[in-house]
């Protein structure tokens, strides 16, 4: 089972670590949706028609010189003065931002506010007077409505993606990222994320984040959207909020054991001689950040392949984890700026390690 988040670079889409198997998804779902009948498909591509203005090709590039972006995205226009609604990692970390409309002209965009852990990003963008916009959704959708998807997958050019809403208030599995989101079967591709999802009177319900590869199926997700959510009033005011990081990697071989079972823990250690109590190990330490400041030091292995330093976390302020992704979750239950203590075994020797958490554009993590 593999997370993906749906941000397209030019020459191939990045993936993430993969998500646990059977992990928990907090969600109303329909295991096999209905497909969508004549009338319907016919009704979502009279909608496609009529809402496609109001969408955007996002690139990371100047407005007058984008024959080489860094990577293409989505968004959709929510007012008449510029506004609109993206996935934030398809702005994060950009220099430069350039918006596409239908009519294949760009015009600058600037980031107004953004919130990393529900992956939700406000733009404004110097569009004409005039140009659409679609409106957000006054209330909840339910599992079997029909959606649509309008985005720039494959390098397709703002096209639809049809189907039906599958699940409310899912999981990823991950902390990093976005939780509760809408679950919906329309086959949506890297290059699609920050496009709207639609309801059938064609108001905006969701932005589109991620997908999850199950064999040959995948399953889109979308961060739910209403006119009354706090979050977008909070991203018109500004605000610009960081998830919380301490600054710290698991990767290389070891980069799908983010959900490592105390059983295969100790599986593990017989191997690599990690130790008899379960935690939470990683790989990197980014410079200049909290965890280095703090002294915390990766996993190192030596010709045979154990250990011979390396910390595991078996605790963020007194709360016990045995993984990385029990680590993640643990940290983002804090916010920039606090200061937890992480229970450490390092060399034989229990030590009490306080650390104060950054924001996760502040740390190239």
């Amino acid at each position: 089972m593999l997370a993906l988040p749906l941000w397209a670079a030019p020459v191939a889409a990045q993936s993430a670590p993969a998500a646990a198997p059977g992990a928990a998804e907090r969600r109303a779902t329909t295991a096999r949706p209905a497909p969508l009948t004549a009338a319907e498909e016919s009704r979502l591509q009279a909608l496609f028609q009529k809402a496609r203005p109001a969408t955007l090709r996002i690139e990371q590039c100047v407005p007058t010189r984008c024959d080489d972006p860094d990577g293409v995205g989505s968004a959709v226009l929510i007012s008449a003065d510029g506004l609109a609604l993206t996935a934030y990692h398809v702005v994060k970390g950009a220099r430069n931002l350039s918006a596409q409309t239908l009519d294949r002209k760009r015009y600058a965009v600037e980031v107004v506010g953004y919130n990393d852990q529900d992956d939700l990003a406000l733009l404004r963008v110097k569009v004409p007077a005039g140009t659409p916009f679609l409106p957000l959704a006054t209330g909840a959708p339910g599992v079997g409505n029909i959606a649509l998807a309008i985005g720039n997958g494959n390098g397709d050019f703002l096209r639809p993606k049809t189907g039906r809403l599958t699940g409310l208030d899912s999981d990823a599995g991950r902390a990093d990222f976005p939780p509760g989101t809408l679950e919906l079967s329309a086959p949506v591709v890297p290059g699609d994320s920050g496009g709207p999802v639609l309801n059938a009177t064609g108001q905006v319900t969701g932005i589109v984040s991620y997908l999850r590869l199950e064999g040959r199926r995948s399953r889109a997700y979308a961060v739910p959207v209403t006119v009354t959510d706090a979050r977008l009033t909070a991203l018109k005011r500004g605000e610009k909020r960081d998830a919380p990081v301490i600054g710290i990697t698991l990767g290389g071989a070891f980069g799908d054991l983010f959900m490592l079972t105390e059983k295969d823990f100790v599986t593990l250690s017989r191997l690599l001689k990690l130790g008899d109590t379960p935690g939470a190990f990683f790989t990197g330490v980014s410079r200049g950040s909290p965890a280095e400041k703090a002294g915390l030091q990766p996993l190192r292995l030596d010709g045979n392949d154990e250990r011979v330093s390396g910390d595991i976390v078996t605790a963020v302020n007194g709360k016990r984890i045995v993984n990385f992704s029990e680590f993640q979750y643990a940290v983002r239950a804090f916010q920039p700026g606090d200061t937890v203590t992480l229970t450490v075994l390092r060399g034989g020797k229990t030590l009490q390690v306080p650390v104060t958490l950054t924001g996760r554009s502040q740390v190239d993590n």
